[in-house]
């Protein structure tokens, strides 16, 4: 068995720098565990945070600057900077300049991804408005790096201590989520999700839970057709195969009783539909984890809240679990001697 002996190299594209992206990365950083664990490589620019440094009033944060990963040192924070100069920092204002530097962090870690130089990527938060445009559209993470490595289907997979819950369908007009719930869009996520939750968590027969559309799961009709006609159909078959999935449940009376604490992973329809309730348990903790790519991506479960930024607000707790949960799937799917 080959085990590696440098520690698992994690990159984090620093997000819009004008949110609480590198303020919560700066304070998750500073958990001494992590330094023991990982090497981590931050895609932005060392004067934004230099900035955040002071601002935050952080001087015991160290980190070195490095031209390319190449050159990073495993007992350092490292910062690449994917940009000439930086943008100026302002907290809390949308500005294009901060858009344009945080695409190029992720454009940059995904061609260290795609080099195998990277053990795993960590998205801070950036702000979709001032990055998509005509020439670059960009409605997500997922959706963009989906696309970036030409993976067939991907799964937005919000994870926590408490609950694991995929989505059917993500970014998109509810006006458009019925018509994109068939038969053949629930099976590819229900194999992602069998697949994430055996190898990336190892859960050896995981038992999932799959949600209505409809309010109380069409009421047998009453309410709609899509669960009589498009789910159950789908679980059924998932079941006669030998798989622990069951439903379709009302997702009301579902969350409300704390059902999901019964099952390692539930499917939601729709985007609202899973993370309102994830967020409302989840919201200090929760991971948002792509399954179904060939390489391991996290990011906190919250956004830029320019409202808090640089105002030293910033709960990093969700950035660091999407660290540690990067780390432990690494780990799971690898080899490696991360001891001292």
């Amino acid at each position: 068995m080959n085990i590696r002996k440098n520690k698992p190299v994690i990159g984090i594209s620093i997000g819009d720098i004008n949110g609480i992206g590198a303020e919560v990365t700066m304070k998750a950083l500073q958990d001494s565990r992590l330094q023991k664990m990982i090497t981590p490589v931050i895609y932005g620019h060392g004067k934004a945070i230099t900035y955040y440094r002071k601002m935050l009033d952080m001087n015991d944060f160290n980190f070195m600057q490095v031209k390319g990963i190449e050159d990073i040192h495993h007992r350092k924070t490292n910062v690449i900077n994917v940009v000439q100069e930086s943008p100026e920092v302002s907290p809390g204002v949308e500005t294009r300049e901060a858009g344009k530097m945080a695409l190029a962090a992720l454009d940059q870690a995904i061609v260290d991804l795609k080099s195998e130089k990277l053990d795993a990527l960590v998205t801070a938060p950036l702000n979709k408005n001032n990055i998509n445009s005509e020439e670059t559209p960009f409605i997500g993470h997922t959706e963009y790096l989906t696309d970036a490595f030409q993976a067939a289907k991907s799964l937005m997979f919000m994870v926590s201590e408490d609950m694991r819950i995929g989505l059917v369908t993500g970014h998109m007009p509810l006006k458009e989520v019925v018509a994109a719930i068939t038969s053949a869009a629930i099976k590819e996520k229900l194999k992602i999700m069998l697949k994430s939750l055996k190898e990336d968590f190892g859960i050896p027969k995981p038992k999932i839970a799959v949600l209505g559309v409809n309010p109380h799961a069409g009421e047998d009709g009453l309410l709609g057709m899509e669960e009589q006609e498009i789910i159950q159909p789908v679980v059924k078959e998932f079941k006669d195969k030998g798989n622990l999935v069951f439903g379709p449940y009302p997702a009301d009376g579902f969350f409300g009783m704390m059902h999901q604490k019964k099952f390692d992973g539930v499917l939601a329809m729709y985007h609202d539909q899973g993370l309102v309730p994830f967020k409302t348990v989840s919201f200090d903790s929760g991971v948002n984890f792509t399954a179904g790519l060939p390489i391991i991506r996290t990011s906190p479960d919250h956004g830029t809240a320019y409202n808090i930024a640089g105002k030293n607000a910033a709960d990093p707790g969700s950035m660091r679990a999407a660290i540690f949960l990067a780390h432990d799937i690494i780990k799971r799917n690898g080899d490696w001697d991360t001891e001292e």
